[in-house]
């Protein structure tokens, strides 16, 4: 018995947010509302810039301006960094990511300590961040 499912046609843009958001942003790569406006801004970002007489790389450039704009700092970024970094001796390879993603919502608690913003990184508090992400992991695997 055959079933149907009805697929509703992703641009490519679209694509390429749901596949960043997928590795890098979890929590928002089921908001398929975000995903379409964001779509379709890009979209429509492309075609004025061809339509100005700019060239096919303008346009992508400018069209990916808009779809990733303003997206905030990457937890799950991190916490990927923090297992590949701190316990690459401890974890498998091709385990490394699905750990990471394990972690995630046990790093949460740590996270929400935390002023968050899209530049993170370049904070100051970004490696204290970093340590006690390490330690919560670290005590997570001593006491599983």
């Amino acid at each position: 018995m055959e079933t149907t499912m009805e697929i509703r046609d992703m641009s490519y843009f679209e694509l390429r947010l749901q596949e960043l958001l997928i590795e890098s942003y979890p929590e928002l790569a089921k908001d398929q509302d975000f995903i379409s406006a964001r779509g379709d801004l890009a979209v429509d970002t492309y075609v004025d810039v061809i339509k100005r007489g700019d060239t096919h790389l303008e346009a992508s450039y400018e069209a990916n301006q808009v779809l990733f704009a303003n997206l905030p700092f990457s937890k799950m970024d991190l916490v990927f960094k923090v297992v590949c970094d701190e316990f690459y001796r401890d974890i498998a390879n091709d385990e490394l990511r699905s750990f990471a993603e394990q972690m995630l919502p046990v790093c949460q608690e740590v996270f929400d300590k935390y002023e968050l913003h899209k530049d993170f990184e370049d904070d100051e508090m970004y490696d204290p961040l970093y340590t006690e992400l390490t330690g919560t992991i670290q005590i997570w695997l001593e006491e599983n």
